[in-house]
């Protein structure tokens, strides 16, 4: 989702290098019939963003779900949430 969501952010001419975009993953496993089964995903994002581009991150923020083929394929087992922290620099 990460990568899905940097190219959306470059595609609104918003920088992702040098520490602007941030990721922090957490996941729920539990004990399933004799396996562990990862059933909860939660996804903290982290962005600096340039003065005046925060609408444009917000957007992007919005679409980047429907459009990550991993985060598609993964929702049909597993709950993905994430949300997100937006400074403007």
């Amino acid at each position: 989702m990460t990568g899905t969501l940097a190219g959306a952010l470059e595609a609104r001419q918003i920088p992702v290098f040098g520490g602007a975009l941030e990721t922090q993953v957490e996941g729920d496993i539990e004990e399933g019939d004799k396996v562990l089964l990862l059933t909860r995903v939660r996804i903290r994002y982290k962005l600096t963003v340039p003065a005046g581009k925060r609408a444009e991150a917000e957007r992007a923020l919005a679409l980047h779900d429907a459009r990550c083929p991993v985060s598609q394929s993964v929702q049909r087992g597993i709950t993905v949430e994430y949300t997100a922290d937006i400074a403007e620099a």
